[in-house]
């Protein structure tokens, strides 16, 4: 098998021209996927980290925000904290949940997606505003 390395290099194209973190290409019985490498903050080497007020501020904020455990989107949509407009939120932050439990929506295609918690816990941060886009794999719920 060759690899096409033009339509490898134009679907890499597509991933900053369309803003996506991933694109698969199909026919017959070729796959080829691509996405984007993102850097981890918790990869960052300590040399980057300075002791300005600013900076401890936002580094403590980096510490709170990775530390817990992590319920991500598990398609890309549109993000929605209650079943409707105006209706009851799912989940507040310091509300304890059961796994299994719909933490939000993820709207996709019209289509109404339930994200179930993956886990027992107390919602420490919910990562993302009602309404918002998400990708496949962003954290929108952190807890305890």
């Amino acid at each position: 098998m060759k690899i096409d390395k033009k339509l490898i290099k134009e679907l890499s194209e597509y991933l900053d021209e369309f803003k996506l973190t991933e694109i698969e290409f199909t026919e017959k019985d070729t796959k080829i996927k691509v996405s984007k490498n993102y850097v981890s903050i918790n990869n960052l080497p300590n040399s980057s980290i300075d002791n300005t007020s600013e900076n401890k501020k936002n580094n403590e904020q980096i510490e709170k925000i990775t530390s817990g455990l992590e319920i991500s989107s598990p398609i890309i949509g549109t993000a929605y904290h209650a079943p409707e407009p105006g209706a009851k939120k799912f989940v507040e932050v310091g509300k304890k949940i059961k796994k299994g439990d719909t933490v939000m929506i993820v709207e996709a295609m019209k289509t109404m997606n339930h994200v179930p918690s993956t886990s027992d816990g107390v919602v420490k941060e919910i990562c993302v505003e009602d309404g918002q886009p998400v990708e496949f794999g962003q954290t929108i719920i952190i807890l305890e």
